[in-house]
């Protein structure tokens, strides 16, 4: 850290110094302008990017290099997420398909990425979203209406029996991925160009804190899938009616808390999120109970049902993490 002393020039305006090396880096010349913009912290960030836009950041891979599809994939989704605004796949030879095929399987499980030009040897995929126009409580809503349709329809699975609802539930879990990396994209960009925060008007800390959201939704996301995928394993007609009862009961004390955890994140409502905790240890007590009865069940339904009131207490537990996020992040804004 280099320390600057503050003077006085007019007798009413403050000036300082600014580091040598740090002018020459950035390029600045003489009555150029630069950016002041006050943190919520009480530091002053100086940049020389007044226009506020976002840096163009290039990744290329070779594909060559990258035989496995599931890597090559995993590795375009890392430098979505990291915030790289174009992709460039190339090859010293002819494309293979199984490029191809992942190239564009990238860009349909993502959001906002297109390939903008193709040859025989490369691949350029350029994102055309401004993440100014996607606000991180817009994509919780979202996030969080989904993953409600998702539970409600595989509870409703159970009860009815209805596979095929099951399957539908299945067929919905990428949305959620799709989405959350979003979230995970845009928190990214910002700590790499803290001005973008002021141009979305949100605090680094809160971007931080909608990141950490988002990932508990899409956990709750794979709880509903684990449940899906344990309704289609139970035979029809081999659930107790009283028992389907009590669960419908219990998953409804869930929801309830996830809809709550929701609400007072967006509401900013530290004393709900503070009752929203207290419920949770109530469905913990219920889903124990409810365990108990499912031991008059044949073996196989027995764990089935296991696994489904397991991840009904889970997305409880999980929706009170979300709540706790919501305490230690605005806690601070309390008058």
């Amino acid at each position: 850290m280099e320390i600057r002393s503050v003077q006085m020039t007019g007798g009413s305006s403050y000036i300082i110094t600014l580091p040598k090396n740090w002018i020459k880096s950035s390029n600045i010349k003489k009555n150029d302008q630069i950016g002041l913009l006050s943190q919520s912290d009480g530091t002053l960030l100086i940049t020389p990017k007044i226009d506020r836009e976002q840096t163009q950041k290039i990744k290329e891979f070779d594909s060559t290099k990258i035989t496995n599809q599931d890597f090559l994939l995993r590795r375009l989704i890392g430098a979505y997420i990291s915030g790289f605004n174009s992709i460039k796949i190339t090859s010293s030879t002819r494309m293979s398909p199984m490029v191809k095929m992942t190239v564009r399987n990238f860009t349909q499980t993502t959001i906002g990425q297109e390939i903008v030009e193709e040859t025989d040897t490369y691949i350029i995929v350029k994102d055309l979203i401004n993440p100014s126009e996607m606000p991180f409580n817009r994509t919780i809503k979202r996030m969080h209406i989904i993953v409600r349709g998702m539970y409600e329809d595989i509870i409703t699975s159970l009860e009815r029996n209805d596979k095929k609802l099951a399957e539908d539930v299945l067929a919905r879990d990428n949305e959620i991925d799709r989405l959350h990396w979003l979230v995970a994209r845009q928190h990214n960009i910002i700590l790499q160009n803290v001005s973008l925060a002021e141009k979305m008007n949100i605090t680094i800390e809160l971007a931080t804190t909608s990141f950490l959201i988002s990932r508990i939704i899409e956990r709750i996301g794979d709880h509903i899938i684990r449940i899906a995928k344990n309704t289609i394993s139970i035979p029809n007609n081999e659930i107790e009616k009283k028992l389907k009862e009590k669960i419908r009961i219990t998953s409804k004390l869930a929801i309830d808390i996830f809809d709550k955890s929701i609400i007072s994140f967006l509401r900013k409502d530290v004393q709900l999120a503070n009752k929203n905790i207290d419920s949770v240890l109530e469905l913990e007590s219920i889903c124990k109970d409810l365990n108990k009865l499912t031991l008059n069940q044949k073996a196989d339904i027995t764990l089935s049902l296991g696994y489904v009131i397991d991840s009904i207490q889970r997305i409880g537990e999980y929706s009170g993490d979300i709540s706790e996020s919501v305490i230690n992040h605005f806690i601070g804004e309390e008058s």
